[in-house]
C-alpha cells in the first residue's frame, strides 16, 4: 500500500467550519503514543525510513515507513501489522535496534469521501491538519496527491504550506534547541 499524505500547521478552530462545508463524517478521537526505533545496521534519517509501534487504546501496531516517494508531499509505501507492543519491543532490542524518540498526539480523524483527514495536536508541536489518500500501486500517485492539495485549499493551505518533516524530526530537533 502505498500512503500519500500531506501535513500542515494548521490552527484546529479554521478547520471545523470547513470540514462542516465539505460534508466530513467524525470516526473518532483517539490518543497516540509512537516509540520510533534506529536500526543497528543502517540510519534510517538519512535512508528516509522509519520504523514505529503505535499505542493505541490497549492496541499495538508496528509499522515500517519506506523513503519519501516525491519531493511536495510525505508519500511513502508503508507496511502494517498489529503486534504485542511489550514482546516486539524486547524483540528489537535483541536484534539491537534502539528507540530513537516518542511521540504522543491527540488525534481527531474524520472522511470526507476516499480522503483520510486528520486534526493532530502533537504533544510539545501544537495544532497539525494532515490530509491522506491511501493508493495501491504508484499509477494513482500524481491524481491523489492533487485532490490532496485541492482539499488543503479550502482549509486556506496550499503545496507551499505542505510539511514533509516527520512529527518525530521536529520533535527530535526540539529537543536539541
Amino acid at each position: 500500500m502505498i500512503e500519500i499524505e500531506v501535513k500542515v500547521k494548521l490552527d484546529h478552530s479554521k478547520a471545523s467550519p470547513v470540514l462542516k462545508k465539505i460534508g466530513a463524517v467524525k470516526l473518532g478521537a483517539e490518543s497516540q503514543s509512537d516509540i520510533y526505533f534506529a536500526a543497528p545496521y543502517r540510519d534510517f534519517a538519512r535512508t528516509d525510513e522509519a520504523l514505529r509501534i503505535r499505542s493505541l487504546d490497549g492496541e499495538a501496531v508496528l509499522t515500517y515507513k519506506g523513503p519519501k516517494l516525491d519531493r511536495v508531499s510525505k508519500t511513502r509505501k508503508e507496511f502494517e501489522t498489529s503486534v504485542d507492543e511489550a514482546a516486539t519491543i524486547e524483540i528489537l532490542h535483541a536484534l539491537g535496534f534502539s528507540e530513537a524518540g516518542v511521540v504522543r498526539k491527540k488525534r481527531e480523524v474524520f472522511t470526507a469521501g476516499e480522503i483520510t483527514v486528520c486534526l493532530d495536536v502533537v504533544e510539545g508541536l501544537g495544532e497539525f491538519l494532515e490530509v491522506e489518500i491511501v493508493a495501491e500501486n504508484e499509477n494513482e500517485l500524481e491524481t491523489s496527491r492533487a485532490k490532496l492539495f485541492e482539499l488543503l485549499k479550502q482549509f486556506g493551505a496550499g503545496e507551499k504550506d505542505s510539511i514533509r518533516t516527520s512529527y518525530l524530526e521536529m520533535v527530535l530537533e526540539k529537543d536539541k534547541s
